[in-house]
């Protein structure tokens, strides 16, 4: 596929204070591409030097073939579409108008019903956003990004702040506009979201991106990629540091008897399955480690800390 996005040697200063550091990537035609870290890792001044929003320090930015980081910005505006961290819109006008008008300052625009039913708001069209839930102003956002119909969409942490139940919606939605051909590039500091959504990653603490790759390939990458946890109210230490060879082995915070266990190889988790059983534990889970195992295991420290 055909890179649409070309990052290189990216940097964005503040006097002394360096928010993107020497960033590097890609992005490929058609791929749902995700920025992952926590607040302050240098995700959106990335985006927003892409977008052509705020001014490279140094490095070079391509978006759709055209040289953003000289100056060219004003080229692609009419292919691409942002959603931004935070929006405002006119609170007199209704999800319809505003969409018409957003739709006014483009060559080409898509019809504001049809933009609505896709984000199952055309009940809503004739509502003021005020009137509109957590869910539905996210739902809203997103979709006044694709007005003009554009190749690459950018959403920056567009599920923050929601539920559990519409951010799973909204999961849905950014699949189906991906479904469309369209591109799309996000942020967003979720794990679980990075790794339902995204078919690469690029992992960024303190301004610099740590890893990147397909998400299960990262995953792969981990010292200990595979996790065993169980509960064996009557397991004895003697027991347990028995088990404890084959890999690393800790009690689950704030539970007595209540183990994870992380393993280099399937081979250990076989023979630890057999050892654990033994014990007749509660409750037995054997999986893989997640994104959030490996954020932990670059930088040491919890998403949020």
């Amino acid at each position: 596929m055909a890179n649409v996005i070309e990052v290189k040697n990216l940097e964005k200063k503040y006097g002394k204070f360096t928010a993107v550091d020497g960033v590097s990537f890609e992005v490929k035609k058609g791929e749902i591409f995700g920025l992952l870290g926590e607040n302050g890792a240098g995700k959106t001044t990335t985006l927003e030097m892409i977008e052509g929003l705020r001014k490279a320090t140094a490095g070079v930015i391509k978006v759709l073939g055209v040289d953003v980081s000289a100056g060219a910005k004003d080229a692609i505006k009419e292919r691409i579409g942002v959603q931004l961290q935070s929006s405002a819109y006119y609170s007199f006008l209704s999800l319809e108008e505003i969409l018409e008008l957003f739709g006014s300052f483009y060559k080409k625009s898509m019809n504001s019903y049809d933009l609505l039913e896709m984000v199952d708001l055309k009940e809503k069209a004739k509502s003021m956003v005020g009137k509109l839930s957590g869910g539905q102003k996210q739902r809203f956002s997103i979709v006044a990004s694709l007005v003009n119909d554009p190749e690459i969409v950018f959403l920056d942490e567009p599920t923050t702040g929601l539920d559990p139940v519409a951010r799973r919606h909204l999961w849905e939605i950014i699949a189906k506009i991906k479904s469309q051909g369209k591109t799309i590039i996000l942020t967003t500091h979720y794990m679980e979201e990075a790794e339902v959504l995204c078919d690469r990653i690029a992992i960024m603490d303190k301004g610099k991106i740590l890893k990147m790759d397909q998400t299960h390939k990262l995953i792969l990458g981990i010292k200990n990629p595979f996790k065993i946890t169980f509960f064996a109210p009557s397991a004895t230490e003697i027991e347990i540091k028995k088990i404890a060879v084959l890999g690393e082995i800790k009690n689950l915070a704030g539970k007595s008897n209540h183990f994870e266990m992380r393993l280099a190889n399937q081979a250990d988790v076989n023979k630890a399955i057999h050892l654990i059983q033994k014990l007749n534990p509660e409750s037995l889970t054997v999986g893989r480690a997640s994104l959030e195992d490996l954020f932990i295991e670059l930088t040491g420290k919890k998403i949020g800390e």
